[in-house]
C-alpha cells in the first residue's frame, strides 16, 4: 500500500474479530514505532504489549471497556527523565505521539485496526500494568483484526488548515 493510501484508509476501529494477531504483524508495528524520531533520540517510549485477558480487563476498567474485546492492546509509556522540556513545553508527549502515529499507520498497512486512547484514568491503568513510579502511561490502542468497517470523516479543505507567511 502507497504511503497516501495508509493515511486513507486509517480509521478508529472500535470492534475487533477475536482471531489472534499475528506475532509478526505485532512485532512490524512495534518496529514501526521504535524507528519513531524523539527528543535528542532520548527513545523514553516503552510499550506494553498487553493480550493476558485478566490484565486486558483490568486494564478495560481504566476507562474503556470496550479495548477488552481486542486480542492485544498496547499501551505506550514514557520516561519524561528521558525527553526533554523547552518552553515549559514537556516533550514527552510528542514523543509518544509520533511512535504511536507511526505504529497505527504500520497497523493499517498490515490490515489491522486501532483506535488511539488517551482518555483514562492513569492510576487505574498504571496498577493494572504495574507501571514504575516516575513513568507516565500516556496512550494506548487495541490491535487487531477490525470487525466493522468504520467510514471516512469528513476533513477540512487545505485552504481552511493552512496559512502562508501569516496568518491572514
Amino acid at each position: 500500500m502507497e504511503f497516501m493510501e495508509v493515511v486513507r484508509q486509517r480509521r478508529s476501529v472500535r470492534q475487533y474479530r477475536p482471531d489472534p494477531v499475528p506475532s509478526e504483524k505485532i512485532d512490524y508495528v512495534l518496529e514501526a514505532a521504535r524507528l519513531a524520531p524523539s527528543w535528542a533520540n532520548g527513545q523514553c517510549c516503552t510499550f506494553l504489549v498487553v493480550s493476558d485477558p485478566r490484565v486486558k480487563h483490568e486494564l478495560a476498567q481504566a476507562g474503556n471497556e470496550w479495548i477488552e474485546q481486542a486480542p492485544v492492546i498496547i499501551v505506550a509509556c514514557a520516561d519524561p527523565k528521558l525527553s526533554g522540556v523547552k518552553n515549559d513545553q514537556p516533550y514527552y508527549l510528542l514523543d509518544v505521539g509520533i511512535a504511536m502515529e507511526h505504529l497505527v499507520l504500520a497497523a493499517t498497512e498490515q490490515g489491522l485496526g486501532t483506535c488511539w486512547v488517551g482518555w483514562f484514568s492513569e492510576d487505574r491503568a498504571r496498577a493494572a500494568l504495574g507501571v514504575p513510579d516516575g513513568v507516565r502511561v500516556v496512550a494506548s490502542t487495541p490491535l487487531g483484526f477490525p470487525n466493522e468497517e468504520p467510514a471516512a470523516r469528513p476533513r477540512k479543505s487545505l485552504a481552511e488548515l493552512v496559512r502562508v507567511n501569516q496568518w491572514e
